[in-house]
């Protein structure tokens, strides 16, 4: 993704797939009021550790978070930009883009007919 060769439409496109995960998305809402150790981010989310662990992983890897260590403890926060303001532009667009779809508090494995969705592989 840091690629600086990538046209700037391709760097997007690669940007937003490393948001397309709805545990990456919690981490960043959560990180978005201050730093937290791995163990607070865990226990608002409710995955086991190698899945955060995962996941925290990828937002490292393309800068847009920061783990610092101390001792045992690993704390991560957001490494800059404003992430905030791209959340919150998302949650303003979402009502638009999912009229129709049905209610954004449903459960987000059903489609609105109440049959099952493919899960996808992220």
């Amino acid at each position: 993704m840091n690629d600086p060769r990538l046209p700037l439409y391709e760097a997007k496109a690669a940007f937003f797939r490393v948001l397309g995960h709805p545990v990456r998305i919690r981490v960043l809402e959560l990180l978005q009021e201050g730093p937290l150790p791995v163990r607070q981010l865990r226990g608002a989310i409710g995955v086991g550790p190698a899945a955060l662990s995962q996941q925290l992983a990828v937002l490292r890897r393309s800068g847009i978070v920061t783990a610092t260590r101390t001792g045992t403890t690993v704390v991560y926060e957001l490494a800059g930009g404003d992430m905030a303001g791209l959340l919150g532009a998302a949650r303003r667009t979402l009502p638009v883009a999912l009229t129709g779809h049905g209610d954004l508090s449903a459960d987000p494995r059903r489609t609105p007919a109440g049959q099952p969705r493919v899960q996808e592989a992220s």
